[in-house]
């Protein structure tokens, strides 16, 4: 088979079309013909040399993808050669197959496209585990998102208006009203606005990218009972906090990441999402924010669009096998 490798860290040109072994599933695993995978801020901190795949994943990018199970390996039960699903990857999504433990499939939704659906595993888990198991959403409250155009942000965004929030986010003004579209009731121009001084105290749970640069001002936001949860650090690891005001608040603040957590905890996520998220987007409620499609042979391209930050949602690579039908 064939897959993009990284050949050393470094800029967008160091991703390679390659042919590589094909993986052997092991019990309790599956080996699924990808059709499609999607780009995340991970993949590019991945070929930059600065987020090492966890033990036993796949060398090669990729932390979601939608396609085909070829063969289901021992200790497998409820999954079947030629069901078509998407998975949520621990690596390896950006090539022709992989294998996955089962307890990360999720069956493809019935009113998304096969290719489509590489862009739901990794938002749908991050924005369930966070702020819903998390954080704890309660209908009527108000939420905020920052980087609101982003792949995360563009799924939070709709998630939340499903459950009933008050939706918020940050982005640049030509997102605006693309953002409002999918649901967003205030739409915050972070380079001429500051959210904070605008909503002081009104804000119930923060999902935040940037980190350390935000952070004062995501804690000022905060109601009381107020929850933040961050999951990147776009602005920085390191930030000023205010623990007079959290205490003020009896606020919450939390750090999550997903790669990484155990298997069992995976797993349970992608149950969630399954009984929670997947009803959602088989309604109509929620849908993949597909910014561009482009075949894996172009991942440095993909790459190159996802760090100008001028995309809404999400950049989607499709496996050339299933371009041209072979």
């Amino acid at each position: 088979m064939y897959a993009v490798t990284i050949t050393e860290p470094g800029g967008p040109e160091v991703l390679q079309w390659t042919e590589v072994p094909d993986p052997e599933p092991q019990p309790g695993e599956v080996l699924i013909n990808v059709t499609a995978t999607a780009v995340n801020r991970a993949d590019v901190m991945q070929r930059q040399g600065q987020y090492p795949p966890p033990p036993g994943a796949p060398p090669y990018p990729g932390l979601e993808c939608s396609g085909t199970i070829e063969r289901v390996a021992e200790g497998v039960e409820g999954w079947t050669p030629g069901d078509e699903v998407c998975a949520l990857l621990g690596g390896g999504g950006y090539a022709q197959k992989v294998a996955v433990a089962a307890t990360q499939l999720l069956p493809k939704p019935r009113t998304v496209s096969l290719d489509d659906a590489a862009a739901l595993p990794e938002v749908a888990c991050t924005v369930w585990s966070n702020v819903t198991d998390l954080a704890k959403l309660k209908r009527g409250e108000t939420f905020l998102v920052h980087g609101g155009g982003s792949g995360i942000g563009t799924f939070a965004i709709q998630y939340t208006k499903a459950l009933g929030a008050r939706v918020v986010t940050t982005a640049r003004r030509s997102k605006h009203d693309a953002l409002k579209e999918l649901g967003a009731d205030v739409t915050i121009d972070y380079s001429t606005q500051d959210f904070a001084e605008l909503l002081k105290g009104q804000v119930d749970v923060v999902l935040d990218i940037m980190g350390g640069s935000y952070l004062g001002k995501n804690v000022t936001v905060l109601a009381t009972y107020g929850r933040l949860v961050v999951i990147a650090t776009q602005g920085g690891r390191k930030g000023e906090l205010d623990l007079g005001a959290l205490l003020a608040k009896r606020g919450l603040v939390a750090a999550n990441t997903l790669r990484a957590r155990p298997a069992d905890e995976k797993a349970a996520i992608v149950r969630g999402v399954h009984q929670q998220v997947w009803p959602l987007i088989d309604a109509g409620r929620i849908r993949p924010i597909i910014y561009r499609k482009l075949p894996m042979t172009e991942a440095a391209e993909a790459h190159r669009l996802l760090e100008s930050s001028e995309h809404i949602g999400k950049i989607v690579l499709v496996n050339p096998d299933a371009i041209s039908g072979a």
